[in-house]
């Protein structure tokens, strides 16, 4: 999550006088505007406020790299390629610099502002028309997925789907517009981009395919049906906003994750209409997709990503994370099982199922309880009790009387029903092995600690890990443990130290287990000094899965979040996003900064990672 978001949507609760109000410890000022005399604290807080209102076959289809499970399929390259991780670390950093190991490069493929529908048309200082902004590359770029294009060489060829979490204002000329318009150029500015990109083989540089047949914008101005229990009550929507993470089907569709329920941009909307999974086909072959769709049955709340667990059987589940303070972690199976021979017959599949949300034990073991009205405490009258991070919190009465109701307040639906509040669950991963880790970033406020969150005050945050018995999918008991504490021996308090093997780090957020089941962290840490200092900018690592060894990859440009993996078969080609850089990156001069998807690749041609 930007810390952009997180005013946001702390705003947004406040506004409405509600005290759950999260924000990212360290990163968000609330944790120096509490110690603050309440005058000096208001004042700040407008202030910033403000300047944020300113600045606003059937393999061959799927993703590869697609956040879920990355069993090599016919498109992982071939078994007599070495990818063993042999990179030489890159060092701690800051600067307005991507760095990456030595014999690597790093290019920049596409910018917030960027010609995508139509050539010549970008942003390059002029004020964009409204239909003008919906051609071009949207802000903050961050969850993003890779998706081969029938006929052609993945390696060399495909799509990017991209989302986009909030806005880069430097393009929006707000003051100069009427409110109502923007609004509309704010909408126009989230969402998901869909971008062909191709190996120039002469430059050997990858670049955007302007005007592409597939290139496509799916804005907050867009229209999007519903499906699931709540489409009656929810309907046909306009709009997505805090396109956060994401995630891939076997079928090769993206899911692209709302992560906000507050609907903080346009307020003729029903909020009902917001914090759900949407299903976008990047090839636009499937009708029943030709509208993107909002699934209710996977429950609203603040989606991080998506991640699959396919099963030999080709049932399947899907794992979400609620990233709130605190928030819990879901788990979805569908009715049906993936078809592998039909791609149209799978188009449906996320309309109907169960939800589930995960209760970490504290003798290691854990529970999936089933989110069905008139199920674990699911009925009229039941009482939410609150935050569970803290004492302070006054039980609720909520009526759950249909799923409809149980799907729309699916926070509370998993606080009654006793699944665990984690510290920020952001994205899941799932391995071959079956493994699933989940990064929680942080908490500063937690004062109630439990076995799966054992520090208070936890501003450094750590990675969870289970195994499904029965390595099944569809299975409704774990077995877990903490893969890691994240933070610096470097520091003094004990909650503050962590237990990283290696390079060190704070705030794990980005996720993925690639096809060689390499584990890749990326962290969305503070960007102050005091930050900064001990870890320096955010940064991406490999951590290996048995000795738990951390080596830094790259390190982002000052003022950035290091959001979203994906790439080629081959794994020749990584495509990493860098989210709301500061001033003069990437184009050195410049007043702002552009967030930017990046690619990554060794220069003698050797897979990632080498």
């Amino acid at each position: 999550m930007s810390y952009l978001t997180d005013k946001l949507r702390a705003d947004a609760a406040a506004a409405r006088g509600d005290a759950e109000i999260t924000h990212v410890p360290g990163q968000m000022l609330d944790d120096v505007l509490s110690k603050m005399p309440m005058k000096r604290r208001s004042m700040l807080r407008g202030s910033i406020g403000a300047s944020l209102t300113a600045i606003f076959g059937a393999s061959a289809l799927s993703a590869c790299g697609g956040g879920g499970d990355d069993t090599p399929s016919a498109s992982t390259p071939a078994a007599t390629e070495n990818f063993a991780v042999g990179f030489q670390k890159v060092d701690a950093a800051v600067g307005q610099k991507v760095s990456v190991p030595a014999n690597y490069t790093s290019d920049v493929l596409f910018s917030a502002g960027d010609a995508l529908i139509t050539a010549g048309l970008s942003y390059q200082g002029t004020a964009l028309s409204l239909s003008e902004l919906e051609q071009v590359g949207g802000g903050q770029h961050d969850g993003m997925e890779f998706y081969a294009i029938p006929g052609r060489d993945p390696n060399k060829n495909g799509l990017l789907a991209i989302n986009h979490e909030s806005t880069d204002g430097f393009m929006l000329n707000l003051a100069d517009r009427t409110a109502p318009d923007a609004i509309k150029a704010r909408l126009s500015n989230v969402g998901v981009d869909i971008v062909e990109i191709k190996l120039n083989e002469t430059s050997n540089k990858w670049e955007v395919v302007v005007g592409s047949k597939y290139n496509k914008r799916y804005t907050g101005n867009t229209n999007y049906k519903t499906s699931g229990p709540a489409a009656t009550v929810v309907g046909d929507v306009v709009g997505t906003i805090n396109n956060c993470a994401s995630g891939s089907t076997p079928w090769g569709t993206y899911l692209t994750c709302e992560e906000s329920t507050d609907n903080y941009i346009d307020p003729t909307q029903n909020e009902n209409g917001y914090g759900w999974v949407i299903e976008i086909d990047p090839l636009g072959e499937l009708a029943a997709l030709a509208t993107p769709v909002k699934h209710t049955a996977m429950g609203r709340f603040d989606h991080e990503n998506t991640a699959y667990m396919l099963n030999a059987n080709n049932r399947m589940a899907f794992y979400m994370g609620d990233d709130s303070t605190p928030g819990g972690i879901y788990k979805f199976v569908p009715d049906g099982s993936y078809d592998p021979n039909n791609r149209a017959a799978n188009a449906t599949l996320l309309t109907q199922g169960k939800l589930y949300g995960a209760q970490f034990k504290p003798d290691g073991t854990g529970v999936w309880l089933e989110l069905t009205q008139g199920k674990n405490g699911l009925v009229m009258g039941a009482t939410d009790p609150g935050r569970t991070d803290r004492t302070t919190d006054t039980p609720t009465l909520v009526d759950f009387g249909t799923q409809a109701d149980v799907v729309l307040k699916c926070k509370a639906a998993s606080r009654v029903a006793g699944a665990t509040q984690l510290d920020r669950p952001e994205w899941i991963t799932v391995g071959a092995d079956k493994k699933v880790y989940c990064a929680l970033t942080n908490n500063g406020s937690r004062t109630v600690t439990d076995a799966a969150n054992p520090r208070s005050t936890n501003p450094h945050g750590h990675i969870i890990q289970w195994t499904e018995d029965g390595n099944d999918a569809a299975a409704t008991t774990f077995k877990w443990e903490i893969f890691l504490l994240a933070g610096s021996q470097k520091l003094g308090a004990a909650n503050l130290k962590g237990n990283i093997n290696g390079d060190e780090f704070s705030s794990p957020d980005g996720l993925r287990i690639d096809p060689q089941g390499r584990l890749w962290v990326q962290t969305d840490a503070s960007t102050s000094s005091g930050t900064t200092s001990v870890f320096g900018n955010n940064a991406m690592y490999h951590v290996d899965q048995t000795t738990k060894r951390s080596t830094r990859f790259l390190v982002g440009p000052d003022g950035c979040e290091i959001t979203g993996l994906a790439y080629t078969p081959d794994l020749k080609t990584f495509f990493i996003n860098i989210q709301h850089p500061g001033a003069g990156w990437p184009v050195a001069g410049e007043t702002f900064g552009r967030s930017s998807t990046i690619v990554v690749r060794h220069n003698e041609g050797k897979p990632v990672g080498a």
